[in-house]
């Protein structure tokens, strides 16, 4: 066995409804089916709807009709009329956590918009703002207009973990965000909430997702803790997939959208072979042809998992 898990390793693809799956997605598939490839794990599908605003049923059933045209199958279904793995569905158990982490810790009303924390403290190396704490202790209500935060203990330890690929890490989360958005003011549920309290929920212990979200993991770990999940999951961000201009892709990118090179006649095989070849997980399209999504990952980060 090549890392520690408390049971059965079990991963997730958690795309957010917004747009149509790109060569970005199909290259991060790879890795979510191999990395849980080498491990005999399970993949969990989540949607992750959160943005009521921003997400759309049909691009929904697009990622989905996409994913199984590539070949990749989820450990799970998702039922139209609900599901526990649908974030727009499970408002009664956010609600329920939220309860359970105001008897315990401080949450309380925000009502700073984005315009009023421009001025709050200049941004870090990722272009982030820390939430000053302006209303940690204004009395504001915990519900609609206001947005809802947990305070952090300045003087809490740094967040350290070891991540399979980008090795020792260490994060202060009261340094790089301020305190946590949990809820905002038109009443979403934000990423970091939800994506914590669904890996606690679905007993998530191997998360898989792009280096761009490294600096998420340490206030994920925090929140799980305070939630009260005892064992954080093994952690794997790998490299992302990048435009010429060496940006990230984007859904508005229509050139790199499944769909588009569906549209355009490519084979699945032909679209994984892209995906692979972006990523650096394949040199030619035989390889890809020629073995799996685990042999793939393995064969790019051998021992992978040795350190942990």
């Amino acid at each position: 066995m090549v890392a520690e898990f408390p049971g059965k390793p079990v991963t997730r693809f958690a795309p957010s409804p917004t747009g149509y799956l790109h060569l970005g997605h199909v290259a991060h598939m790879l890795y979510v089916w191999g990395v849980a490839g080498l491990v005999r794990g399970g993949v969990l599908l989540r949607i992750e709807d959160h943005d009521r605003q921003r997400c759309r049923p049909e691009y929904e059933a697009a990622l989905l009709e996409d994913m199984q045209w590539l070949g990749f199958r989820p450990a799970n279904t998702l039922s139209p009329e609900g599901s526990d793995y649908r974030q727009s569905d499970c408002g009664s158990a956010y609600e329920a956590m939220l309860r359970n982490l105001s008897r315990e810790h401080h949450v309380y009303g925000c009502r700073c918009s984005r315009k009023d924390l421009a001025g709050d403290a200049p941004p870090g190396h990722d272009g982030e703002r820390a939430y000053s704490g302006r209303c940690r202790t204004a009395g504001h209500a915990a519900t609609q207009p206001h947005g809802i935060r947990i305070a952090w203990d300045p003087s809490a330890a740094p967040e350290s973990f070891h991540d399979a690929l980008l090795g020792a890490q260490c994060q202060r989360p009261e340094r790089q965000c301020g305190d946590l958005l949990l809820r905002d003011r038109v009443g979403n549920w934000t990423y970091q909430f939800a994506v914590t309290a669904d890996d606690f929920r679905h007993g998530v212990n191997l998360v898989v997702r792009g280096s761009d979200l490294l600096g998420s993991t340490g206030r994920q770990i925090r929140l799980a803790r305070m939630m009260g999940r005892a064992n954080r999951p093994v952690f794997v961000h790998h490299p992302l997939v990048r435009s010429a201009g060496g940006e990230k892709l984007s859904k508005r990118r229509r050139p790199e959208a499944v769909r588009v090179l569906r549209e355009a006649g490519m084979a699945p095989q032909a679209v994984l072979g892209l995906a692979a070849r972006a990523i650096g997980l394949a040199a030619t399209a035989q390889e890809i042809a020629a073995v799996d999504a685990a042999q793939l990952v393995s064969r790019r980060h051998p021992g992978i998992f040795r350190s942990l």
